[in-house]
C-alpha cells in the first residue's frame, strides 16, 4: 500500500525538511558515547579468555555454542514482539534502554570475574562449574539480544530526517573510533609484555600457579573496568535520547509484524545476503596472532597506517552516496576485504624466509597484513555507514508499504536465519579446531605444526571461500534513486498528516 502521488508544494516541503537538524549537540554527544559503549571492551580476547584462562574444553565450548544459538533464536522472537507492542509516554524504545543498563553491566562483570571464583585451574571438565558458565552465557545472550533490537529501533526513530540520521551514524562511527579500540589495544600490549617479560619467562610459565593467577587478574580487571565504563555511557544515552518518528496508536499483531517482514523486499535481500555470508567459517585472527606469531599486539601494529586512513574514509561517504548507487557501495564495502585477504594467504603460503613458512614469520606477515589493513581502511567509512543506513531504510520501507512500523520484528527477522546458520557454525568451529590438533592447554607458541597451519588458513582463506555467495542477493537491491526519494516524500506527507491528527485530538481533549 502506498500513498497517492504528492503535490509539488508537499514535495518541496519534504525536500526542505532534509536540511532540518532534529538531533542537537547534547543528544549527538550521547549517541556517540553509546556507540563507544558497544565496543569499549576487551571482547576481542574473549576466545583467548575462554580457552586459555577458563580452559573450557573445546567439546564443551561447542555444546555451549549450540545451546546459546538455539536460545538466541527463540528469545529474539519473543523480545521483538514485546518491544513492538510497547507504547509509553517516554516512547517505544527508551524505557528498554534504561531497563537494560544495570542488569547488562552486572552480567558482563560476572563473566569477566569468573577466574576469581574458579581459581587458576579453570573449569576444565568440572560440570558444576561449567553449568554456572552456561547459565551466565544464557542470560548474557538474552540481554544482548534485547539491547540489539532496542538500539536499532532507537536509531531509526531518533530523527525523521534521513540526512540527519546519516550524519549521526557517520559522526558516531568516526569519533568513537578514537576511543572504543583503546581497551583492546592496551590489553594486547599487556598480554605481550606479560608473556614475554624476562621474569615470567624465567618461571617457565605454563603450569606455574603464580604466573597464571596474575595473567587471570589482568583479564578480570580489563573486563570489569570496561564493562562499568561502557554501562555508564549507555545509561547516559538512555536518559538523553528522544524518539521523533511517531508510532501508530494501534499495536501491530505478531502476524502483522511477520507479514510486514515477508513483503519487505530490501529487508529480504539484506537478510539473504547475511544468511549466505554467515556460512563463512573463521577461527579469527587472534588465535593465529597469539599462538603462531606470539604477538597479541599484531592487530595494533598492522593497523597503524590504517588508523590514519580510516577517519578520512568517512569524509567521502556523502560524496560516494551521490556518485554511486547503494548497491555498488554495499558490494564494495562487503567484499574488498575478502579480495585483500586472499593476498595475505598467498604471501603466507608462497614466501619462505630462513627456512620458515611465511605464515610463521613476522617479517612476512606484518607487511602483508599491514598492506591489506591500509587498503581496506579506505573503504571503512562505507563499510560502517552504508549497511547501517540500509537497515534503517528497510524499516522505513516497511512503514511505507504497510502503514505501521515494526522495528523489533524487522530487526529480528534480518538476523534470524543468520543466527540459525551461526548456531551450526559456532558448534562446528571448536570441533574443527580440535580436529586440526588445537590444544587449549598448550603454552603460548607451542601448538603442533598442523594446528599452527590450520589457525592461519582458517582466518584467511577459509572465510573467503565459505562466504563468497553473499554477493548474489546484493546484485538485486533496488531501493535507491527515484524509488528511494519517492518513498521518503510520501512518508513525510503521511507523518505530517498523522501529527496534525494527533495535535487536533489533543486540542479537542484540552478544550473539553
Amino acid at each position: 500500500m502506498s500513498a497517492e502521488p504528492t503535490n509539488v508544494s508537499t514535495a518541496e516541503e519534504a525536500k526542505r525538511n532534509l536540511n532540518r537538524r532534529y538531533v542537537g549537540t547534547k543528544e549527538t554527544f550521547a549517541y556517540i558515547l553509546d556507540d563507544i559503549a558497544q565496543s569499549f571492551n576487551i571482547g576481542k580476547y574473549d576466545d583467548i579468555f575462554k580457552m586459555n584462562i577458563l580452559k573450557i574444553d573445546l567439546v564443551l565450548q561447542s555444546l555451549t555454542n549450540g545451546v546459546i544459538g538455539i536460545w538466541d533464536i527463540v528469545n529474539d522472537l519473543f523480545l521483538a514482539a514485546i518491544v513492538d507492542k510497547t507504547r509509553t509516554r517516554w516512547g517505544k524504545f527508551k524505557p528498554w534502554l534504561v531497563i537494560y543498563a544495570i542488569p547488562g553491566v552486572f552480567i558482563t562483570v560476572l563473566f569477566w570475574a569468573l577466574p576469581l571464583f574458579y581459581g587458576t585451574q579453570g573449569i576444565g571438565s568440572n560440570m558444576s562449574r561449567f553449568s554456572i558458565f552456561l547459565v551466565l552465557q544464557i542470560f548474557s545472550n538474552l540481554a544482548s539480544s534485547l539491547i540489539a533490537i532496542v538500539r536499532q529501533g532507537m536509531t531509526s526513530t531518533i530523527t525523521p530526517n534521513i540526512v540527519d540520521r546519516t550524519r549521526l551514524i557517520t559522526m558516531a562511527n568516526l569519533l568513537s573510533g578514537f576511543v572504543e579500540k583503546a581497551p583492546e589495544i592496551l590489553m594486547g600490549l599487556l598480554i605481550d609484555i606479560y608473556i614475554n617479560s624476562p621474569k615470567n619467562q624465567a618461571l617457565e610459565i605454563v603450569n606455574n600457579t603464580a604466573w597464571q593467577s596474575g595473567y587471570n587478574k589482568m583479564f578480570v580487571m580489563g573486563g570489569v573496568i570496561t564493562a562499568v565504563v561502557s554501562g555508564l555511557f549507555a545509561l547516559f544515552y538512555a536518559f538523553v535520547a528522544k524518539e521523533r518518528v511517531m508510532q501508530t496508536i494501534e499495536r501491530p499483531s505478531i502476524l502483522s509484524g511477520i507479514r510486514s517482514v515477508i513483503t519487505n523486499k530490501p529487508l529480504l535481500l539484506i537478510t539473504l545476503s547475511e544468511f549466505l555470508g554467515a556460512f563463512s567459517l573463521n577461527s579469527g585472527t587472534n588465535l593465529y596472532y597469539i599462538n603462531v606469531l606470539n604477538l597479541a599486539s599484531m592487530s595494533t601494529i598492522v593497523g597503524i597506517p590504517g588508523a590514519v586512513v580510516s577517519p578520512l574514509s568517512y569524509s567521502y561517504v556523502p560524496w560516494a552516496r551521490k556518485r554511486f548507487s547503494t548497491k555498488a557501495l554495499w558490494i564494495a564495502g562487503s567484499h574488498v576485504d575478502s579480495v585483500l585477504m586472499l593476498g595475505v594467504y598467498a604471501a603466507g603460503e608462497l614466501i619462505n624466509v630462513g627456512g620458515k613458512k611465511g605464515y610463521e614469520n613476522l617479517a612476512v606477515m606484518i607487511p602483508a597484513f599491514m598492506l591489506r589493513e591500509t587498503i581496506w581502511m579506505f573503504f571503512w567509512g562505507i563499510k560502517k555507514v552504508i549497511p547501517e543506513e540500509m537497515r534503517n531504510e528497510a524499516i522505513d520501507y516497511g512503514e511505507w508499504k504497510n502503514g505501521f512500523r515494526t522495528e523489533g520484528m524487522t530487526g529480528v527477522a534480518k538476523g534470524l536465519v543468520t543466527k540459525m546458520v551461526n548456531t551450526v557454525k559456532n558448534f562446528v568451529q571448536p570441533l574443527l579446531l580440535k580436529q586440526f590438533g588445537y590444544d587449549p592447554n598448550a603454552s603460548i607458541g607451542n601448538q603442533e605444526v598442523k594446528a599452527r597451519h590450520a589457525l592461519f588458513w582458517m582466518c584467511t582463506l577459509l572465510p573467503v571461500v565459505t562466504g563468497i555467495l553473499s554477493i548474489v542477493p546484493q546484485l538485486f537491491y533496488d531501493l535507491q534513486g527515484e524509488k528511494r526519494e519517492r518513498m521518503y516524500r510520501e512518508l513525510y506527507e503521511r507523518r505530517k498528516l498523522m501529527q496534525e491528527t494527533v495535535d487536533n485530538q489533543n486540542a479537542n481533549i484540552s478544550n473539553n
